[in-house]
């Protein structure tokens, strides 16, 4: 239903991590209707939680890998064809740590490390065209502030 008729609208707010280690983007690969698709790291936000704090999550949860948040790419609105309606917030972060022995979330086949050519030459494997969008925004420069992004208490 539609908030015309009724009901509220809500998009899906979601995070998204481009995590950089010698000029490679740290990709997950993973199994979305039985179809082996890429995307960064990236999940729903959970109640309570900051955008900060489920960057990091999804990244740990999603790669094994610990990073460190050193920039907001930017907030990304997108309609799928499933006429869900997606509000991604994405962020530029470094690699710190990684714990090889750590279960990846459920769909996640495993994370791999990809040049920018290698993830772009996949496109029509990429989960949704936030992907390459975010990856091409991170590869021209664009990085704001951490503090553009604010919880209140």
């Amino acid at each position: 239903m539609t908030y015309r008729e009724g009901r509220f609208w809500q998009p899906d707010v979601t995070v998204a991590t481009v995590v950089v280690r010698d000029g490679r983007l740290l990709v997950v690969e993973e199994r979305v209707n039985g179809k082996l698709v890429l995307n960064q790291p990236a999940g729903h936000l959970e109640p309570d939680e900051s955008l900060v704090d489920a960057a990091l999550r999804e990244t740990r949860e999603e790669t094994g890998w610990d990073v460190r948040l050193t920039a907001f790419i930017g907030a990304y609105q997108w309609k799928a064809e499933t006429g869900r309606h997606y509000l991604r917030f994405a962020f530029a972060a470094e690699p710190e740590r990684h714990d090889p022995a750590r279960p990846l979330d459920t769909g996640i086949e495993r994370a791999l490390w990809m040049t920018p050519a290698e993830l772009q030459a996949a496109h029509e494997r990429h989960r949704s065209p936030l992907v390459w969008r975010v990856v091409g925004d991170h590869l021209a420069g664009r990085r704001h502030p951490l503090s553009m992004v604010q919880q209140l208490a």
